[in-house]
């Protein structure tokens, strides 16, 4: 959110990325450094109208102060499993449609909590 010109190379971000996955792969913009108001350089307007340009999603986050980072990553988490079950769904009852998984344990806001109160660099 502090530097435009990082903004304005997303188009062309956008564009790599999309050449190189599947149509299917789940996009969102994350303008980080929300918490740096007095240094914004990308409105919250210009970053959805984008994002909605893009048929992605768009959420703001400041990791400093722990704002949205594990809700950005929670809809990431929800759209995927969305597109996944949808996959299932089409593919109907052939077991050999989709590739077996096993289920990722993310850990708990009690487990982001202890990581917090240790900090992230201490000896």
């Amino acid at each position: 959110m502090t530097r435009h010109v990082t903004f304005e190379n997303i188009e062309r971000w956008l564009k790599e990325l999309r050449e190189h996955t599947d149509s299917s792969t789940i996009i969102m913009l994350v303008g980080n450094k929300a918490d740096l108001r007095h240094l914004r350089a990308v409105s919250t307007e210009d970053a959805k109208d984008f994002a909605e340009k893009e048929n992605s999603f768009f959420m703001e986050t400041s990791a400093l102060e722990s704002m949205n980072v594990e809700n950005a990553f929670s809809e990431v988490l929800t759209q995927i499993h969305q597109v996944v079950s949808k996959k299932a769904l089409e593919a109907g009852n052939d077991p050999a449609a989709l590739p077996k998984g096993q289920t990722i344990n993310i850990g708990s806001k009690d487990d982001v909590s202890a990581v917090k109160k240790a900090g992230c660099c201490s000896a």
